[in-house]
């Protein structure tokens, strides 16, 4: 009999066997009452979210509180046990090898997670960081520090700088310059020439420092691929003050520079480049140093001195048709492969050429019925009868090693990003203007 159980007995310490059962007595209703504690807040919580969804999140970091507290034995102690008002001896603490196996299996599952979000994300980020963020459509501030020289061309509007803006790395995109454009009170007037710009600039930082004569840049000239010989006149009279008709005068006599017997103009031989010019420089010296530029070009590309005037005529044909690298070589093939089969080229760049409307990229039915329009590939076979832009290495180097392959047939079936489907069967080319049609009537406005 428990001696202590008799309040007549006289009081005596507890054996040693007495103090363990006291423990694990004590022990177990403590895990007892945790159990029921958990049970008690377990259906609390579900109580709470079917009546209370918006605190859900408050009842989740209140479970996480408490499961931590369990595994930690935070929880406040029991009273300590008492025997006829008398104090019992402080039993021994229980090790806590529990408790330090639970935080570790704690810290390898944090660990696990954070190592599987590291893999999840290593795959998917970017897909997620897409899906979540904003498409940028435009830099901030005034330029990345790197200077570019940016040429506006005669008839330049907002839409072909703003591409072109894109295109050099000015702009990130030319729908953000656009938009800085309409938003000014008036719409700015762009005028002919050479400017200072950086890259990556925001589209109304590159706005500013177009409209800002300070900006522009004092006998030197950008003349971009691509640019006839009448704009590169207009854009050497802007830098230096010769006017169009002292180099038109000039260029009279295309042979007195060099150039084939077959060339009529020095158009096909005005390399684009950037040239700064002094003051002492005349109409006559300024196309020598254009034409001298090209045939160091044609030169380094290999074309053999007899196969000037056809390289040439092909590479300001490409350098018309073709916007991305891949592509220059790829419309070069096209081009020899139709004259391989006796096709006429059938290029607008050509038929715009003729009718002195440079800019448009479509032509009319009426257009490309016109036999009298020699430049007209629609209506004259084989090569083009003169070269129809000054061409830069790039297309250069495409004319004289096309890429190897069937096609036929292109067409870029969107003109704002430049993006051109090479087809080899007819079939497959109406179904690619197909598709360019329908990117028409989708951007009525583009110009």
């Amino acid at each position: 009999m428990d001696s202590t159980s008799n309040g007549n007995s006289p009081e005596r310490p507890l054996t040693r066997r007495e103090r363990r059962e006291l423990e694990r007595q004590r022990e177990r209703e403590q895990a007892q009452a945790q159990r029921l504690e958990a049970e008690r807040e377990t259906a609390a919580r579900e109580d709470n979210a079917r009546r209370e969804a918006p605190r859900q999140e408050q009842s989740d970091h209140a479970t996480v509180e408490d499961t931590f507290a369990a595994i930690l034995g935070d929880a406040a102690p029991a009273n300590e046990p008492v025997t006829n008002g008398t104090l019992l001896p402080e039993p021994e603490k229980p090790r806590r090898k529990r408790k330090w196996g639970c935080l570790i299996l704690v810290f390898v599952l944090v660990a696990a997670m954070v190592a599987g979000g590291v893999v999840l994300w290593n795959q998917y980020g970017d897909r997620i960081s897409d899906f979540f963020s904003v498409e940028e459509t435009d830099y901030e501030g005034t330029g990345n520090g790197v200077e570019v020289n940016f040429t506006i061309l005669p008839g330049d509007t907002g839409t072909t700088i703003g591409q072109r803006l894109a295109d050099e790395g000015v702009v990130l995109t030319s729908e953000a310059f656009v938009k800085s454009i309409l938003a000014m009170p008036e719409e700015p007037v762009f005028m002919p020439g050479t400017y200072k710009l950086q890259e990556e600039m925001s589209a109304a930082a590159a706005l500013v420092a177009l409209t800002d004569e300070e900006n522009r840049v004092e006998n030197a000239v950008t003349i971009p691929e691509g640019t006839i010989m009448r704009d590169v006149f207009t854009l050497v009279e802007g830098a230096t003050g010769i006017t169009v008709a002292e180099l038109e005068s000039a260029a009279a006599d295309p042979q007195s520079f060099g150039l084939p017997e077959e060339a009529q103009t020095l158009e096909g031989f005005l390399f684009p480049a950037t040239y700064a010019f002094s003051p002492d420089d005349t109409a006559e010296s300024i196309l020598t140093t254009m034409v001298d530029r090209t045939y160091e070009s044609l030169n380094a590309h290999g074309v053999p001195e007899d196969q000037v005037w056809d390289v040439i005529r092909l590479a300001s044909l490409i350098e018309k048709e073709a916007r991305f690298e891949e592509d220059f070589y790829k419309v070069s093939r096209v081009f020899l492969n139709r004259i391989d089969e006796n096709m006429p080229l059938q290029s607008d760049a050509t038929v715009t050429y003729g009718t002195g409307a440079y800019d448009r990229a479509s032509t009319t039915d009426t257009e490309r019925g016109d036999a009298s329009n020699e430049y007209n590939t629609y209506a004259h076979s084989g090569m083009v009868i003169r070269p129809i832009s000054n061409p830069g290495d790039l297309a250069i180097d495409a004319a004289m090693h096309p890429a190897d392959g069937p096609w036929l047939y292109f067409v870029t079936v969107n003109l704002e990003t430049g993006e051109t489907v090479f087809s080899e069967t007819y079939d497959q080319h109406l179904a690619a203007v197909d598709e360019w049609l329908k990117w028409l009537e989708e951007n009525p406005d583009y110009e």
